[in-house]
């Protein structure tokens, strides 16, 4: 039986779509659309040339059009897309554009084509496009069934290179399917193929056969809201955000909800899974509504107040009011702020004393919709009650990733009496299986309990583990961790025991002081333990930390500005800024642990009694989804936690299966890994084995059976058990690095040579049946890369040469020998030799001179960027001179792509149409200094 060829997977979809009234179109290249889209334009804005007597625009005016849609990114393209356009017609009148009907988003004229032809750098023809209005608006890149869906991913990648341009800027969604599996999301270059999404119904039962998924989502009426309501705008990464189906729905509930109902409810959506994003559209989308006068935004402490804030603000710059005191959030209340952040202490303050609440008598009957953040917190007390007495006219909604049900209820009150009916949910388990966050793998060490847990052998002896196994844990600094303990005391006192150790990572602490020094309430399901009780000098403890980390960043916090140094904590474990020392372990006894965000986190140290709903949410600070080398945040345990782990699980999982959230144990890991490890190496005894494989298809066997080991040893490697000296392994890690270089030799090759390879995104036949091109595959560098290896790494490492010593050689050798491992720097590599051979090998008296300023390591620098210079430079004069082209003109291309990070390719074709070449020769000559072009960047190009 043949395996459906991807030309009838096409025509299958075309056939669905015409079946669902969208009409069929015929567009061969970018004239017949250009042409297409003012036809369609014109009917989409039939009404307001009516009112001015036409018909159409004439071709002077569509130029006008044309012109105001080509300038700007691909973010304001987005965002001119969403506005109405100013014409001035040539009669002197005036007409207000409008692209895409955002309110009524059915009524958009909907239209589907296939093999549309663009030339960019190549010539390219898509697969299938949805036209709305006449834009492509949705770009579909189908495989046939059995190819790997990511080949789909990485052709779009390279689309983004080669051929989008002009009108296809204004692609908001992508689709790409093999048939049996089928994802979308938002166009955002290189985004990484972690953050493409499947389609479910509201149950969370994924449409991954591309049948059921075009047969919702590609209905006009849904796919028009998706662009018209559920793309945000992200001002602060200037890009585009498609909301995930469970974040759609948990929206859809609420507008319907507030649309034809008083009652409140509460959504379930799992740690970790974009509740912001979707409070965030809930709160914007309610606030549209004309019978809505204000949406609050309530949190419970003042950390995730600004939190929140900030990140709404990233969504949409002024759409919130955030309240600093009481007095302005009242004045807020009494104003036309359509929707208010704030804390519920804010709030309970406000409507509980009359000096306030008098104040807000012309309100209280308002319609005011609230949503609640981390609705599993203080709302059981007298704050909420007070709340809602003070409302007569509020509808309450709930966010939270673990309710309070009667099994971890302590005052027998539970979520749904507080807030009603659960309007949808979205639990760990599905997000694991859906990939929206990572699984957990739990180890425990309890050391020596002798005495019991809070003597001073036993926190020396768990201080000395988390500094062995920081680097473990964290992929040597890559990411960082945090450390949870009991109390406030027990934080100082495991403070002091690792500045004592003299830690070569950096470590901080943070807590407050005030009223309850253990941090712990009845509502975080964090038990207090033993510590509670005892005095110390907090305050005095507090500023002592601060002031070393002060010491350590060079910053000046103080109690008095504490907000501050929290905030600067929060920017250092994030690990965002390049131009900021992060910080690698953060001791916390609370704070953190609920609310954090952030993708670098990926361990969890825990000294300390967590139940259910606290447990959940400390844990989940370490599985936000970034990479394929993140792949489960990791939590080691000092206490016996078991039992406490698996009833969290279940709870929140709504199933007895904590093996779909726990990692397996080290033992069946290994195992799996040697069982791979052993038939590899059957297959291919000796790296030598390698260099006889002559065609494409054995280099690409070899990979994919390599990639599949490299995956699991990024996996098991992170575990406590595991020994990279072991004998028991399949494979030793000598032999493990060999085959690596083999597989990073092959990659090297196809990089060179692919884009002179013939690849599928051609005019060549792209339905044909052949095997997977080596330059279709997914090749997993990240896995390969480590992000603590960069210019300053290197940089270090030459600075702490000494040409004179005897071991001097070794050193040299073990610099380069670490970029050849690393996937990125390994282009790199001969650049770096030439630059230790012309400023230490041959100016060794000089170097040492240097080493001794106090400037060396930025003189160091300095002299690596003028060598990088005159190199690159070398290299460009190589290339003008053997291919006889204007310098300029390569200068040109390469400042260019430095400051677009996008190939101008008609730079170089101007620069060639002056040499009179043939076609041929010419196309050829095209090729050629593109790749060598390519290669100059990859080589002296360091970030």
């Amino acid at each position: 039986m043949s395996i459906q060829s991807e030309a009838a997977l096409e025509n299958g979809l075309i056939t669905t779509l015409k079946s669902m009234n969208y009409e069929y179109v015929q567009i061969d290249e970018e004239v017949n659309l250009q042409a297409n889209f003012k036809k369609q334009l014109e009917i989409h804005n039939k009404k307001q040339l009516t009112e001015l007597g036409r018909t159409e625009f004439s071709d002077a005016e569509f130029e006008k059009i044309l012109i105001h849609l080509e300038g700007g990114t691909r973010f304001e393209k987005a965002q001119k897309l969403r506005d109405l356009y100013t014409l001035d017609t040539e009669d002197g009148k005036r007409i207000w554009v409008e692209f895409l009907n955002r309110s009524q988003w059915c009524q958009n004229e909907f239209q589907v084509s296939n093999q549309i032809t663009i030339e960019g750098r190549k010539k390219c023809r898509y697969d299938v496009t949805i036209l709305i209005n006449g834009l492509p608006l949705v770009q579909i890149e189908l495989k046939r069934r059995g190819i790997e869906l990511k080949q789909a991913y990485n052709q779009i990648q390279r689309y983004h290179k080669t051929s989008f341009h002009g009108l296809f800027d204004y692609i908001q969604l992508f689709v790409i399917s093999n048939g049996v599996n089928t994802r979308y999301f938002a166009n955002n270059p290189n985004s990484g193929y972690k953050f493409t999404f499947n389609w479910t119904d509201a149950a969370n039962v994924p449409f991954n056969e591309l049948d059921k998924f075009a047969e919702f989502f590609f209905d006009k009426c849904t796919l028009g809201k998706m662009i018209s309501k559920y793309i945000v705008l992200h001002e602060g990464d200037k890009c585009m955000m498609a909301l995930r189906p469970y974040q759609y729905y948990a929206v859809e509930k609420i507008l319907d909800r507030v649309v034809n109902s008083s009652d409140n409810g509460y959504i379930w959506h799992t740690t970790g899974a974009g509740k912001t994003l979707t409070s965030f559209k809930a709160a914007q989308l309610v606030s549209e509504l004309p019978d809505v006068d204000r949406v609050m935004f309530v949190v419970d402490r003042h950390d995730l107040d600004t939190q929140t804030q900030s990140e709404y603000e990233a969504f949409e710059p002024g759409a919130v009011d955030g309240t600093d005191d009481t007095s302005e959030l009242v004045r807020r209340l009494n104003s036309n702020s359509k929707i208010i952040i704030t804390t519920i202490q804010k709030l309970n303050t406000a409507v509980s004393k009359n000096w306030y609440s008098s104040k807000l008598e012309a309100i209280k009957n308002s319609r005011m919709v609230m949503i609640f953040d981390e609705c599993h917190r203080s709302h059981f007390g007298d704050s909420h009650k007070n709340i809602v007495k003070f409302f007569h006219n509020a509808q309450l909604f709930g966010f939270t990733g673990t309710p309070i049900f009667v099994e971890n209820a302590i005052d027998k009150h539970t979520t749904k009496e507080i807030f009603g009916n659960c309007l949808h949910q979205y639990l760990i388990k599905d997000a694991i299986a859906d990939e929206n966050v990572l699984g957990f793998l739990v180890e425990y060490y309890t050391g020596n309990t002798d005495g019991g847990m809070i003597t001073e052998n036993r926190m020396v002896e768990i201080a000395k583990f988390i500094l062995n196994n920081y680097s473990k844990s964290t992929f040597d600094g890559e990411f960082d961790a945090l450390f949870a303990v009991q109390s406030v005391p027990m934080l100082i006192r495991y403070y002091h025991i690792f500045k004592e150790l003299k830690p070569n990572i950096r470590i901080g602490a943070v807590f407050t002081y005030t009223a309850n020094s253990s941090q712990d309430d009845e509502e975080t399901g964090m038990g207090t333990g033993t510590y509670v009780s005892e005095s110390i000098g907090e305050a005095d403890d507090l500023q002592e930390i601060m002031n070393d980390y002060n010491e350590m960043f060079g910053t000046s916090f103080s109690q008095e500005n504490f907000r501050a140094y929290y905030d600067d904590i929060n920017l250092r474990l994030k690990k965002k800024r390049a131009d900021m020392k992060s910080l690698d372990l953060c001791l916390v006894v609370g704070m953190f642990l609920t609310g954090f965000d952030s993708k670098k986190l990926n361990t969890l140290y825990v000294d300390k009694n967590m139940e259910y709903h606290g447990l959940l949410q400390a844990f989940s600070r370490t599985n936000r989804v970034l990479n394929e080398k993140k792949r489960f945040g990791k939590i080691v345990c000092f206490r016996d936690m078991k039992s406490n782990v698996d009833a969290a699980i279940k709870l929140f999982s709504n199933s007895n299966n904590v093996e779909d959230i726990i990692r397996p144990p080290f033992e069946e890991v290994k195992s799996d890994y040697v069982q791979t490890a052993t038939d590899f190496i059957q297959r291919y005894p000796t790296p030598s084995c390698i260099d006889q494989l002559q065609s494409e298809t054995e280099k690409k066997d070899f990979i994919l059976a390599f990639r599949d080991i490299i995956k699991k040893h990024a996996e098991i490697q992170i575990y406590e058990e595991y020994n990279e000296d072991a004998n028991d392994l399949g494979m030793t890690e000598q032999q493990y690095m060999n085959f690596r270089s083999k597989y990073l030799d092959i990659y090297e090759g196809v990089t060179q040579t692919g884009s002179n390879s013939t690849s599928s995104d051609t005019l060549t036949d792209d339905n044909s049946q052949n095997d997977t091109k080596l330059d279709d595959i997914d090749f997993c560098l990240e896995l390969l890369h480590s992000d603590i290896i960069n210019v300053a790494y290197i940089l270090e490492l030459i600075a702490d040469l000494n040409p004179y010593s005897d071991d001097y050689q070794e050193k040299r050798r073990e610099i380069i020998d670490t970029m050849i491992k690393d996937a990125e720097l390994r282009g790199k590599a001969k650049l770096i030799d030439g630059f230790i051979q012309k400023n230490v090998d041959e100016d060794r008296d000089n170097f040492m001179i240097r080493k001794e300023r106090a400037d060396g390591s930025s003189d160091l620098e300095e002299r690596l960027n003028n060598y990088i210079s005159e190199e690159r430079g070398k290299a460009i004069n190589e290339i003008a001179k053997e291919e006889e082209i204007e310098v300029d003109a390569l200068n040109k291309y390469l400042s260019e792509y430095d400051y677009l990070h996008k190939e101008q390719t008609e730079i170089i074709q101007n620069a060639l149409q002056e040499k009179h070449l043939g076609l041929i020769k010419r196309r050829k000559a095209m090729n050629r200094i593109l790749d060598r072009l390519r290669s100059v960047i990859r080589t002296f190009s360091w970030e």
